[in-house]
């Protein structure tokens, strides 16, 4: 194929890598809400397992500075070797480049923190001295402002990068309703990571459908009282 990004994202042919997604990185983002972020990078995560996409977590400084990786992405990938690294380019570690090598997927989908420092280095290396197409997530990724993000998802796009959102990946991995066998993981994920969408999906499945709720708690509906 003349350009491979025409290619549509799918479980076979990409692999995801979580780059510095640790608390003190998090401090210092202010291009999106942090809980927002924090909200998407772990829906990701959970997309990826679903559908058994490879996945890197490198991290930096761990000790030192920047603190570990939210638990909540970590429970994720239970057992997971976490990658540390000195330098801010994750390409610069020689641990990164194996893992990424040893998925055997070019298309590589990326998360990360700081997105003008991080992302950016990462990007630009990966396609030039690796060959990799980079797919980056922009609503799972943060920078120090909203300008330093937009402007380096900006110089990243000019390089060739593609611009994505997490949910985007989700969908497109997906792709048609009639996979049943992801279905209900998915349903799942929407449910409790996509805002209103998920929120609507409840509504249809408990209002329309008529299933259960998805509360696990034993609460008591007491009935109405007409006022007097």
């Amino acid at each position: 194929m003349s350009n491979p990004k025409l290619e549509v994202l799918t479980p076979k042919n990409s692999q995801l890598i979580f780059i510095d997604h640790q608390p003190q990185m998090a401090f210092g983002v202010q291009s999106i809400d942090r809980q927002v972020l924090k909200n998407n990078t772990v829906a990701l995560a959970k997309a990826a397992k679903v559908f058994g996409v490879p996945t890197t977590i490198t991290t930096v400084e761990t000790e030192a500075f920047s603190g570990h990786t939210y638990p909540e992405l970590l429970d994720v990938f239970p057992g997971q070797d976490i990658l540390e690294r000195s330098s801010m380019n994750s390409w610069d570690d020689q641990k990164v480049r194996d893992a990424l090598k040893a998925n055997g997927k070019k298309k590589v989908i990326v998360a990360g923190l700081w997105t003008e420092v991080c992302n950016t280095t990462f990007a630009l290396c990966a396609m030039l001295e690796g060959d990799y197409e980079i797919y980056m997530v922009s609503d799972a990724s943060g920078g120090t402002s909203k300008e330093a993000h937009d402007y380096a998802m900006q110089r990243m796009i000019q390089a060739g990068v593609v611009p994505v959102t997490w949910q985007q990946v989700l969908l497109e991995w997906q792709r048609d309703w009639a996979h049943r066998e992801t279905y209900d993981a998915v349903m799942a994920i929407v449910r409790e990571h996509s805002g209103a969408y998920g929120m609507g999906v409840d509504y249809a499945y408990t209002m329309v459908h008529k299933a259960p709720e998805r509360t696990h708690s034993t609460h008591k509906v007491l009935p109405a009282v007409p006022a007097k």
